[in-house]
């Protein structure tokens, strides 16, 4: 079964990047894995795991990074390796046609998301979980794993990119829906800890 998958994800790979875009899919994901990880599962807490993230997410995410329209500082992974020089995100997006962005989102998505392994505080993930169960669970079902929500996969992700993500968003750099502002704005920076480490501890 495993061999058929993967000769299936080579046939599909071959297809979406010989097709009009002209870009070859196969170069652009391998770029994508150096950063998030062999098959998009990152190793790297600020790095976010983007293997199972819903296809509209993470197509409207390339879209935004391309538009200069999210934050692109450069992650503290990519910093500190040598190998790979400095960069965004919204440099890495920036000459992808829409096309070969769909295929993307589409090739990871079909990929299973990997809980990052991490420590967390069992006492702050109890406060958490309580804190999402009333203020966030009716957007993202399942204490935020279920990809049918449309709103990204947040249970299992790395604590880093999680705190990185609220910091964004509480300070208005990211474009959100203004149900999640209100909720956003009404979170002290404890209850935010206390969030992050509910997510972390879904593994």
């Amino acid at each position: 079964m495993k061999i058929l998958y993967r000769a299936a994800t080579t046939l599909l790979l071959g297809l979406f990047a010989s097709g009009a875009t002209g870009q070859d899919l196969a170069s652009v994901v391998e770029n994508c894995n150096g950063c998030h990880g062999d098959d998009g599962v990152s190793q790297w807490t600020d790095v976010p795991t983007i293997a199972g993230i819903p296809e509209f997410v993470l197509a409207d995410s390339l879209y935004f990074f391309r538009d200069n329209a999210r934050p692109c500082s450069t992650s503290e992974y990519r910093q500190g390796d040598t190998s790979r020089a400095p960069t965004t995100m919204c440099e890495v997006v920036a000459d992808l046609s829409d096309e070969t962005i769909d295929a993307v989102a589409t090739h990871y998505f079909e990929l299973p998301f990997v809980p990052a392994a991490q420590d967390f505080d069992a006492d702050l993930a109890a406060a958490g979980q309580a804190l999402h169960d009333k203020n966030c669970g009716k957007c993202h079902s399942d204490g935020g794993s279920n990809p049918d929500d449309e709103a990204s996969i947040i249970a299992g992700q790395w604590m880093g990119y999680l705190e990185a993500t609220f910091a964004e968003y509480r300070a208005g750099e990211r474009e959100q829906p203004s149900l999640m502002q209100r909720k956003l704005d009404a979170l002290s920076d404890d209850d935010v800890k206390a969030l992050v480490h509910y997510y972390a501890s879904q593994q």
